[in-house]
């Protein structure tokens, strides 16, 4: 999916989005919500700096609130090819975020401005033949010792699988397996790769998400996070 296809979508996006996770009993907020948690969490537990971060893929904003909620003393740049995105994500949530257009083929940013790119449901929007230039330009943009955070729809998860193919603005997307995009994330540079896997419990089962962090290594789950740091 292009910018312009993304731009069609931008005013549906949420309401469609809703709609299409309504099966798990959660809104986009609970899904936005806990994966900066875990960023925190993850960030945190590798003692890695996060005072200037990159949401690549930062759409409406569905993240932004929660970036200021666990990063407050961070300086956050929203970046998305889609101008009408982000206009509607400052409409939805005025603030002092820094807003980036994404070019074509790069991420108009100097080399090292970043201490970590962040990226949310984005890759399996982007050809997999162009993965590897975008993963080695995110390298580019941040600074020795930073991180890539990357967290992806599990194609191993039926329930994600489902999602996704009856959903009007995945029509194009192709998942990635997680393997797969540890792969090109080792080719383009990146050291020290982790993947965890979460999401195992729906609403009706919300008793039991204590347990998911003892069940990050069971490729079961409806997401999964990539964790990488540039040397």
């Amino acid at each position: 999916m292009d910018a312009a296809e993304f731009d069609s979508f931008a005013d549906e996006y949420y309401q469609q989005h809703r709609s299409n996770i309504a099966v798990t009993g959660e809104a986009p907020e609970f899904f936005a919500e806990y994966k900066i948690a875990v960023l925190r969490a993850q960030v945190d537990a590798a003692r890695r700096p996060a005072a200037r971060l990159l949401d690549f893929g930062s759409g409406i904003g569905a993240s932004l609130p929660f970036f200021r909620k666990y990063f407050g003393a961070s300086a956050l740049t929203c970046g998305d090819a889609s101008a009408r995105s982000m206009a509607l994500a400052r409409e939805r949530f005025p603030g002092d975020e820094t807003y980036l257009e994404i070019a074509p083929d790069s991420v108009p940013a100097p080399d090292a401005a970043f201490d970590l790119a962040f990226s949310a449901c984005v890759f399996h929007h982007i050809d997999h033949a162009e993965q590897g230039r975008w993963l080695a330009e995110l390298r580019r943009v941040v600074a020795p010792g930073g991180t890539l955070a990357i967290f992806e729809h599990n194609p191993l998860n039926p329930l994600t699988v489902r999602a996704v193919n009856t959903c009007p603005f995945d029509v194009n997307a192709r998942l990635i397996h997680a393997g797969a995009l540890r792969r090109a994330v080792a080719a383009a540079g990146w050291r020290d790769i982790q993947i965890r896997y979460h999401l195992f419990f729906p609403n009706k089962l919300k008793r039991l998400r204590g347990l998911e962090p003892q069940l990050g290594w069971l490729p079961l789950g409806g997401q999964y996070s990539l964790l990488a740091r540039r040397a």
